[in-house]
């Protein structure tokens, strides 16, 4: 009896030790269990890095799991591209050729190989299938009477798919092939030199208002016409009283009032000739015509009309084939140099409308260059439109050439065309009916 009390506390003092350990193992486990106090630290607890409280904050979707939207893992999508504009489908629609074509100005005459035109019918109608030019421009020979012309212009109009520049030179006084013509019944005005020594600005909107309103009731849509040159010479055999002054400043207000007269009146219309054709001694008609002043003084006197003109909203800028060595790298007419067509008159001048160049059937253009050859090199000068080349057939292939070769690239002639038509949609050229056809509405 006493062994076994002796033996007894020993035995139940090992089995509440184990009793002991075993709750306190539960303990640990039920606090390991449940600590919600940590399971999202906040913003501000400063035992985590700032790299593992984002990590909480927003779960890391790479590897992708069930429990996240597949469409996480994928690139955002792009959105859906803006609509092409007008211009810019019709373009598209176009051919190579079709868009080289929009880039040339012809005489009637070039257009169908008749000696004279003074109607608009089938041969019309089969050339422009042919060959789609951007426009037409119509002499003396052309205009005969009130009628006839408009009959003209619309058949010719109806006969277009892309619808045509139709260009005049009336600029009033001397160069007038409609208000010359009293069978047309339209206002004749004195020279532009005349209406300058007045003074009055008012009478330069006035004409610009008036031959508008003339043309565009022929079916005129494009005048090459106020002249923006400065007769600075007195020497000068083609300008002359054709400027309206002597005097730049007197010049920059007038044209700029013209050009506003022409732009209320509905009618596009042209400066001309840049850099300035009104200090040469020479007429660029016959050959070569040259201006040595340097850029300072051309900037102080030649170009204050054109930067006033388009500052005023004219629409083209005729450049002539004047050759300006102070300005140029190489001894190149203005028409072929891109120092001045691009450099000065899109770049400094901030011209941003449609260059088009004087008639390439002048001497000084084709005394020294084939048709190709003077078209290829005005488009590389920055020029969008040609006007009257010798041979239109031969310029165009030169112009395909050239694009074939590599020497003119095809964006240099969609920045032209794009121009061209953009022109001819807002100016209404362009109807709704033949846009719609044109891209198989």
């Amino acid at each position: 009896m006493g062994k076994r009390e002796q033996k007894k506390p020993r035995h139940t003092g090992r089995w509440i030790l184990l009793a002991a350990l075993l709750l306190l193992c539960a303990g640990i486990g039920l606090l390991l269990l449940f600590r919600p106090w940590q399971a999202a630290p906040s913003d501000g607890d400063a035992s985590l890095p700032s790299a593992q409280l984002q990590a909480d904050a927003e779960p890391d979707p790479q590897p992708q799991t069930d429990a996240e939207p597949v469409q996480q893992s994928r690139a955002e999508p792009e959105p859906d591209p803006q609509p092409d504009s007008p211009a810019q489908a019709l373009l598209d629609s176009l051919t190579l050729r079709e868009k080289v074509l929009q880039l040339f100005v012809v005489t009637p005459e070039q257009l169908t190989g008749v000696t004279s035109a003074t109607r608009a019918g089938d041969a019309t109608r089969l050339a422009l299938e042919a060959n789609p030019v951007g426009g037409l421009i119509y002499f003396d020979n052309n205009i005969q009477s009130r009628d006839q012309v408009q009959e003209m212009i619309s058949n010719s109009q109806s006969y277009s798919r892309l619808g045509l520049l139709i260009a005049v030179d009336e600029e009033g006084g001397s160069v007038a092939r409609v208000g010359g013509n009293s069978a047309m019944g339209t206002t004749a005005f004195p020279s532009m030199g005349s209406i300058g020594a007045d003074g009055d600005p008012e009478q330069a909107y006035s004409v610009g208002h008036t031959i508008a309103e003339d043309l565009k009731a022929l079916g005129f849509n494009l005048d090459f016409a106020p002249v923006a040159d400065v007769n600075s010479n007195p020497d000068n055999p083609v300008i002359g009283k054709r400027a309206f002054s002597d005097d730049p400043a007197v010049c920059a207000e007038m044209v700029a009032r013209c050009v506003q007269g022409f732009s209320d009146g509905g009618m596009l219309c042209t400066l001309k000739h840049f850099p300035g054709h009104g200090d040469t001694a020479d007429d660029s008609h016959y050959g070569e015509a040259e201006t040595t002043k340097t850029l300072a003084e051309l900037e102080a006197c030649e170009f204050l009309p054109f930067a006033a003109g388009i500052e005023a909203g004219a629409p083209f800028v005729m450049v002539g084939h004047i050759t300006a060595p102070a300005l140029t790298q190489e001894p190149l007419p203005a028409t072929l140099s891109h120092d001045i067509v691009t450099g000065l008159l899109r770049e400094a001048l901030g011209f941003d409308g449609l260059i088009i160049t004087d008639s390439m059937q002048m001497a000084a253009i084709s005394d020294r260059y084939s048709s190709g050859e003077a078209a290829v090199r005005a488009l590389q000068a920055g020029a969008d439109m040609i006007l009257m080349p010798a041979e239109l057939e031969d310029a165009v292939t030169g112009v395909l050439d050239a694009v074939e070769r590599g020497t003119l690239s095809e964006a240099r002639i969609d920045e032209s065309a794009l121009r061209v038509l953009s022109c001819k949609l807002e100016a209404g050229i362009i109807t709704e009916a033949q846009l719609s056809t044109a891209l198989g509405h």
